[in-house]
């Protein structure tokens, strides 16, 4: 549920998340043009990864190497372009995403737990279902391994960011509730993979979620970037080293 205007910005503000000079920032000034800039960017963040695979598919085969050069390029794009709307949109530090609130060691050690977690509910659920990976996964074998460790690199960075970070804050910051600021996004992240077919998306909503429980709970997004790229590290490109 939504919440009126100035409880959406008192709550936002307020919370113990939210640091300090963050605060200041917005403070008595989470104007028209600040919350059109957040909504410009939870377009970016939500949608404009999906955008991106649309276009780039319309042009080239799915899964090709053009496709794939072109997607992880524009994939790039579309941080640099939230970034920018973090800092001159909204006029916030990156911290308001969760980047740069715990040590470097800190968030080290959580990235870890974090790939393990995962790396074992991965693990389960391809085991129930007997998961192979798929088409996209039989095109991502094909691909030269510099280029499935520049994906796996995105996914860990950008997904992270986007689905994450920035969606749940900003979620949180237009009145919803911690709850819907977490569910939204993951559901749209899991159905995301549908590329991969239906045990894609349980895995991506399996992980997803505890990807997104771990924010909420330590507001560190480095920490979850990490852990993320670990896990897809050790199932998409550690094998092939070894083969």
């Amino acid at each position: 549920m939504v919440a009126r205007r100035g409880n959406s910005t008192r709550n936002f503000l307020n919370g113990d998340r939210f640091l300090p000079h963050c605060r200041r920032a917005m403070n008595g000034n989470f104007t028209s043009r600040n919350r059109g800039a957040t909504w410009l960017g939870l377009f970016v963040a939500l949608f404009g990864m999906l955008i991106v695979r649309t276009v780039v598919y319309a042009f080239y085969p799915p899964y090709s190497f053009p496709a794939a050069a072109w997607r992880e390029s524009l994939n790039w794009v579309c941080a640099i372009v939230l970034l920018l709307i973090i800092r001159f949109g909204e006029r916030l530090p990156f911290r308001s995403v969760g980047i740069g609130r715990a040590t470097i060691k800190s968030s080290v050690g959580w990235g870890a737990i974090i790939a393990v977690v995962c790396a074992v509910l991965a693990a389960g659920i391809i085991t129930l279902t007997h998961y192979n990976g798929g088409e996209s996964g039989a095109a991502l074998a094909k691909l030269p391994l510099w280029l499935v460790t520049v994906i796996v690199l995105r996914a860990g960075v950008l997904e992270e960011l986007f689905y994450r970070g920035y969606a749940i804050e900003r979620l949180e910051a237009l009145g919803l509730n911690r709850f819907w600021a977490g569910t939204i996004p993951l559901l749209i992240f899991a159905v995301a993979h549908w590329t991969g077919g239906w045990a894609n998306i349980v895995i991506a909503l399996v992980l997803g979620a505890v990807l997104t429980l771990f924010y909420i709970w330590r507001r560190d997004l480095v920490a979850n970037m990490i852990g993320h790229f670990m896990v897809d590290f050790i199932g998409n490109v550690l094998p092939r080293l070894f083969s």
